[in-house]
């Protein structure tokens, strides 16, 4: 029994292997802007005491393969979570088809709430003991979220139609895994106005260095 066990975990650990010796990675890094200033919190509404304000994301850039591939058909859920009176995380990359849940952290009341082309909804006003709501993005494009209560708190939902994309570090480094050999695009999103690009030629088994040039 226990020689079977250990054919079977071989055998699963040679097939993990070769499917990695069958795709490329790519990594590098993305010169990223410095984080702005911190945005004041109104006070609109009472914010309830021991909810402290946390402080915003430093910035980083979303890095895709841009190509042609095929649409998802189940692409796994995604969180953006609110707590310390911001959304966590501020950019949220995401496939075309994936729902994203908005969990409430916070002792109080929050709403998610867009008008960006791509996704317009309101969540409306929920306490964190509620069931969180969800939203599927269907449409690619930029998504713009804000609370209604909270003026302060921003995000994005980046809406993808490739599923080869990651968030950098905050330092600006990446690594791309699993990718399909081929010649491909591969693009840096920094913010609506700034998207940089470089042309990759990736190869089955191998790393390619790619350093994005200043903006």
């Amino acid at each position: 029994m226990k020689i079977a066990l250990g054919l079977i975990l071989l055998a699963a650990a040679l097939a993990t292997r070769s499917r990695a010796a069958d795709t490329a990675v790519v990594e590098g890094t993305v010169p990223l802007g410095t984080p702005g200033p911190a945005a004041a919190l109104t006070q609109r509404y009472q914010v309830k005491a021991g909810v402290p304000l946390a402080a915003p994301e430093p910035p980083v850039a979303v890095v895709f393969l841009d190509g042609t591939f095929a649409p998802a058909t189940n692409p796994p859920p995604a969180q953006m979570i609110q707590k310390g009176l911001q959304f966590t995380p501020s950019l949220l990359p995401v496939q075309r088809g994936t729902r994203v849940e908005f969990p409430n952290k916070d002792g109080l009341y929050h709403n998610v709430f867009s008008y960006s082309k791509p996704k317009r909804f309101d969540l409306g006003r929920y306490l964190a003991e509620e069931p969180a709501p969800s939203q599927v993005f269907d449409q690619a494009g930029v998504v713009k979220l804000y609370c209604e209560i909270h003026e302060h708190m921003r995000a994005t939902v980046l809406v993808l139609e490739t599923p080869h994309f990651t968030r950098t570090s905050t330092n600006g480094t990446f690594r791309l895994e699993g990718l399909p050999a081929g010649t491909f695009k591969l693009k840096a999103w920094l913010d609506e106005k700034t998207t940089l690009e470089r042309d990759v030629a990736l190869k089955s088994g191998a790393t390619v260095r790619v350093e994005f040039p200043a903006k």
